[in-house]
């Protein structure tokens, strides 16, 4: 399958809306259960870039929006703010093809071209397809939290990995430089 990586832009918003629309309704790695609106997701959408956030989506060739991926903070306190959570959404039809990888190396690309120094991924339902993907990216397990979510009639467990972006931990970041200008205080 043909597939396109580009900025996301508002116009992606209902194509947004509905994959994240069908992960929530029939998935696990979101432990949302009511699908939020188009003016939420659009509210979000804003709140991400807004802060200089990644947000990527990979269209087909016909333009239609195969899936997602984004960088949000992990945290909002000053001390995380080195630290990114990415999150990655795809049709059903677009999954198992490498598109998921393509948006995972565009988001660490960029992460790390931002100056983040850590990346995290919270798998909701440790979805062994994601926990693939993200070993396959360079992230390490880093945690597992038991029945962290009840979600579908089931306890579901969350996985936690990391992987090192740029210069990681071996030297000081510049406080005065995005993201050090993040959550300042």
């Amino acid at each position: 399958m043909s597939f396109l990586l580009r900025d996301a832009s508002q116009a992606d918003i209902p194509a947004i809306t509905g994959i994240y629309r069908e992960s929530v309704l029939n998935g696990t790695s979101s432990y949302e259960i009511t699908p939020p609106s188009e003016a939420e997701m659009a509210q979000r959408f804003a709140a991400i870039v807004g802060q200089q956030y990644p947000y990527i989506a990979a269209a087909g060739a016909d333009g239609g929006m195969l899936g997602y991926a984004y960088a949000s903070a992990f945290r909002v306190r000053p001390a995380y703010r080195w630290m990114v959570e990415d999150s990655i959404y795809l049709a059903p039809e677009a999954r198992g093809l490498g598109i998921g990888k393509a948006l995972m190396a565009e988001l660490i690309d960029r992460c790390t071209n931002l100056g983040f120094r850590q990346m995290i991924a919270v798998i909701g339902g440790a979805s062994p397809a994601s926990i693939a993907l993200h070993l396959k990216t360079g992230f390490v397990e880093v945690g597992l939290m038991r029945g962290a979510g009840y979600k579908h009639g089931r306890w579901l467990d969350t996985m936690l990995m990391q992987r090192v972006l740029g210069e990681g931990m071996t030297t000081d970041p510049d406080p005065s430089a995005y993201p050090g200008t993040l959550f300042a205080g």
